[in-house]
């Protein structure tokens, strides 16, 4: 396990760095996540050299692969933004993988982890961003809740039915957690949109704009459009805008490296732990 710690005291390094450029300009440099790639490699080379053990390097690099496909799956979903998904695939590579199941366990863990720290530091990120905007969040999820009143009919239908079936056939009480998951998850899905409406659309100047900016809307320059993408507004898309000096709706999206930063933490402690044993 030793051969890993060097690697863990890099990635929170990079991390950190990562963290400071997301909050500050929300952004992080291509340069910071291709690097980490680099020294990953690298390390795991000449250690699989020097130490005659070749499967050090091909799971790394393999792990490197299995996490370049994830990353392409929540970049093209909108899960993550460019920067975020590059700085996965950093992190494929510093996993302790011993054998190929690893890659599920450990791989696929630490994806899990993270999205549970990312789930909880979002929500207490939202409650800040509300903060700031009660008036237009209020009013904004009391909309949703009288346009989306069919769904959440639905919802204590099901969570009714749910609990008889739980309460008459005698299963274990536990299950009727899942009836007060349904019941909540209509509220919880009006709260996400709610945000996303009153807190996360912001209106950008031709001066703001950065590569990478998510458009709400196509956008339309004499006889060219420029169309909201996965992708964001290019360096092209910006030169155009700024030429015409138009002001823009922006999507914006909360700064997730500090999920990075926890979820590694909290890994590291775990291996770490699991491995002395």
């Amino acid at each position: 396990m030793q051969e890993y710690i060097f690697l863990f005291c890099l990635a929170i390094i990079w991390i950190i760095f990562a963290v400071v450029q997301d909050l500050k300009t929300r952004e992080i440099l291509n340069w910071l996540n291709f690097s980490l790639i680099a020294f990953v490699l690298a390390y795991r080379a000449f250690y699989a050299s020097f130490t005659s053990n070749p499967m050090f390097f091909i799971y790394g690099f393999f792990g490197i692969l299995f996490f370049v496909v994830l990353a392409y799956l929540f970049y093209y979903g909108r899960v993550f933004a460019g920067g975020d998904a590059k700085l996965l695939m950093g992190l494929g590579g510093i996993l302790p993988y011993e054998k190929a199941s690893d890659y599920l366990y450990i791989g696929l863990g630490f994806v899990f982890l993270l999205f549970l720290v990312g789930a909880f530091y979002s929500l207490i990120y939202s409650f800040f961003l509300i903060r700031r905007n009660k008036e237009k969040f209020a009013k904004e999820f009391k909309r949703l809740i009288v346009k989306k009143q069919n769904w959440t009919y639905l919802a204590i239908i099901l969570a009714i039915v749910l609990e008889l079936i739980v309460f008459f056939n005698g299963f274990e009480l536990y299950l009727s957690l899942y009836g007060l998951f349904i019941l909540l998850f209509p509220f919880l899905y009006y709260y996400v949109k709610a945000i996303e409406k009153s807190c996360m659309i912001v209106l950008k100047t031709y001066r703001e704009l950065q590569e990478g900016d998510w458009l709400l809307n196509d956008v339309k320059i004499g006889r060219k459009i420029i169309r909201k993408s996965v992708h964001g507004l290019s360096g092209e898309d910006i030169k155009l805008l700024r030429k015409s000096k138009k002001k823009v709706l922006i999507k914006d999206g909360i700064p997730f490296t500090p999920s990075f930063l926890v979820a590694l933490l909290i890994g590291i402690w775990i291996w770490l732990r699991y491995f002395s044993l």
